[in-house]
Order: structure tokens, then C-alpha cells, then sequence
């Protein structure tokens, strides 16, 4: 078949599949999944087509990081204790706070750091390494987000409320996620994992691993009443959100933490006495 007999075949089956005009979403779906049945798109077309009609009915309060699970750092931490909590993180850009958390006073890149260690030293003031916040109300729907990154370059925005205090943050990325789906990095595959063994005595374990899995895996008796998650029971037994490498023995078994942030523990390791192992 030559490229102009291709080209007609395929219009055709297009003109076809169209011929019924939509007149909502429904019905727009509906000519969709038959132009799949016609192989005019396949499936991952749908599903991000799909996703785009999505977005442009939702709005930022939808699909934010809210307040409470944002990663931030402070305006007055030691550079130290930023870098700690960028490699626990594993993310590239943090809000910066003042002296609360309605407080934002810009956007800390990790890359921007590194201009600290490559030029001559001198007192470190986290002030000249950042960038402007950019605000968006929760009531702002995602298809005009987008556009807006895209104008503007920006790839984090900060979420306030009708009194402008910190409802949370969204990225570019979650805006994405909502038509092609979850974006993994390097990091993603390691996390979704709960119990990974890495010897007959020392595994890593997400802290959101259930604390009935968790005695199930290891035939321990951690009190299941009292804490949902592995990361729950480690955090009540410090007293606090532990630090990365902070360690913890309960009944023989040795928790080292990490990766953590200032609200709560992400990933463990663990290691077994040869009386606990039963595995």
C-alpha cells in the first residue's frame, strides 16, 4: 500500500469513528473507545487523553502535597543539616521557611547548593541561594497551572488558602502524573518496596510497612493496637522524628533509620540476631 493510499485509509476510518459529533465528555469517551476498537489509538492514547479531560476539572486542592506532609527546610538551618535533609528526601526543591510555616519566603534548588562548595568560601547565608515562591490558590484549576509552569518555568508553586496561610504544595510533575500517570525515578522503586532482604540478617524496610505485616514477616509481637506503621512504633519509641542513622534495638531486633525527614521516618534497616531470624 503506497503512502497516499495509507494516509486516505486511515482518514477514513477517522471520519468514521467521528461521524457522530459529541456533545459532552460522555459521549466524547464513547467515540474515543471506538476509535480504539478501529485501532485508530490505542490504549495509553485513551488513558492520557482521558487524563487531560480530567485535569481540566480539577483544581489544585485536588491533587496537592498538603501541609502537613511538606518537605521544607528553615531559613535559619546550617548547611549541614540542609544537606542531610535533601539526601533523605531525595527531592530537588524545597520551600524555605521563616518563622512559620505560613511563612515561605522562596524556593531552595538542590543544585544551587552546589555552587557552595566550587566557590571560595565564605559564611554560608542560605538567603542568596533562593529563588522566588510562587502562590497559587487552592481554587485554581490544573489545565491553567500547567500553562502557567510552562510561562513562567516554574516547577514547584506554594498552595494558600482564601486567608493566605499554607494549605500546601504542588509541582509540575503532580500535574503531569494526572494525565500520563505516576512518573517513577530512581528512587520510586525502592520506596514502593516494604520488606527488601539484603542478607539472611539485614533487610531495608519502608516505614509505612504495616505493623501486622511486619510481625507476620518476622514473627514479632510489636503492639498492633497502638501503631499502624513500622515508622510509628520507631518514632514513639525515640520520643521524636528520629535523624537519619539514628539507631534502636526493640526485642533483639536493630532499627537504623535511613531516611527521614522533620515530620517523619521514611525508610529503615534492620538487622537480626540469630535467635530472631526466622525468615
Amino acid at each position: 500500500m503506497s503512502d497516499d493510499e495509507h494516509s486516505s485509509s486511515w482518514l477514513d476510518k477517522l471520519s468514521q469513528t467521528f461521524s457522530s459529533e459529541p456533545h459532552n465528555r460522555e459521549d466524547l469517551l464513547h467515540v474515543l473507545k471506538q476509535a480504539i476498537k478501529r485501532k485508530i489509538i490505542d490504549e495509553d492514547a485513551f488513558a492520557m487523553i482521558e487524563g487531560v479531560l480530567d485535569v481540566a476539572n480539577q483544581q489544585v486542592r485536588d491533587i496537592m502535597i498538603p501541609r502537613t506532609q511538606m518537605a521544607m527546610v528553615y531559613h535559619d538551618e546550617c548547611i549541614e543539616s540542609l544537606l542531610e535533609k535533601m539526601v533523605s528526601a531525595s527531592h530537588s526543591r524545597f520551600p524555605v521557611i521563616g518563622e512559620h510555616k505560613d511563612d515561605v519566603i522562596g524556593i531552595l534548588l538542590a543544585k544551587d547548593l552546589l555552587r557552595y562548595f566550587i566557590e571560595p568560601k565564605a559564611p554560608f547565608d542560605i538567603k542568596t541561594f533562593l529563588r522566588p515562591a510562587y502562590f497559587v490558590p487552592e481554587s485554581k484549576r490544573l489545565d491553567t497551572l500547567l500553562t502557567e509552569f510552562r510561562q513562567s518555568h516554574n516547577h514547584m508553586a506554594i498552595v494558600v488558602d482564601e486567608y493566605g496561610g499554607t494549605s500546601g504544595v504542588v509541582t509540575i510533575e503532580d500535574v503531569l502524573e494526572e494525565i500520563v500517570g505516576d512518573i517513577e525515578d530512581e528512587f520510586d522503586d525502592e520506596e514502593k518496596e516494604m520488606i527488601t532482604k539484603l542478607s539472611d540478617h539485614h533487610y531495608r524496610i519502608n516505614a509505612l510497612l504495616e505493623v501486622e505485616d511486619f510481625n507476620d514477616y518476622f514473627h514479632s509481637q510489636l503492639d498492633e493496637d497502638a501503631f499502624d506503621t513500622i515508622g510509628g512504633v520507631i518514632t514513639a519509641q525515640f520520643g521524636y522524628v528520629p535523624r537519619v542513622n539514628e539507631t534502636l534495638t526493640i526485642d533483639d531486633i536493630q532499627f537504623t533509620i535511613t531516611a527521614a525527614d522533620e515530620r517523619r521516618v521514611i525508610m529503615l534497616e534492620l538487622h537480626l540476631t540469630q535467635s530472631t531470624n526466622r525468615d
